[in-house]
């Protein structure tokens, strides 16, 4: 039985809040996806929502692999709920300049939950993994704050 390296211990924790911050992207993004009219961007969160479950389960794969066997999962059950999903609510029904808003602002948390997780020492396999989430959130946020833009 594998156990996990001294570097993905201390990890671990920025690690979680990755996961915890795809777990609430992954909802509230269904959830913008069913609120936006432009069915364009109703499209991108949808697909968002899958790709974001996607990354949680590649992340949660490659820790298992590391010798992380008890990941404990919260989302916004734990009531660690981020910022930006907290505000969600009062962005349903406000329109969907106002849904895009509050998705970038979403967007922003999720990179620096992803940021902080690279600031620490990782094995390989979970830093390559991080940073080619990393590079899609950043991709997406731009889509998103262009929309919000074109929106004004």
């Amino acid at each position: 039985m594998s156990h996990p390296s001294k570097d993905l211990k201390t990890a671990e924790s920025t690690i979680l809040a990755v996961i915890d911050s795809l777990i609430d992207s992954q909802e509230g993004f269904q959830k913008i996806g069913e609120e936006i009219k432009d069915e364009a961007l109703k499209r991108h969160f949808l697909a968002e929502s899958l790709k974001r479950a996607e990354f949680r389960g590649d992340l949660e794969t490659v820790l298992h692999q590391e010798g992380v066997h008890d990941i404990k999962e919260s989302g916004t059950v734990s009531g660690t709920l981020h910022r930006a999903w907290g505000n969600l609510k009062a962005a349903l029904g406000g329109g969907d300049h106002t849904l895009l808003v509050t998705a970038e602002q979403a967007e922003d948390e999720a990179k620096e939950a992803y940021a902080a997780a690279m600031d620490a020492h990782l094995p390989l396999p979970v830093r390559q993994l991080l940073t080619t989430q990393a590079i899609h959130v950043q991709a997406s946020h731009d889509y998103v704050k262009a929309a919000r833009d074109s929106r004004k």
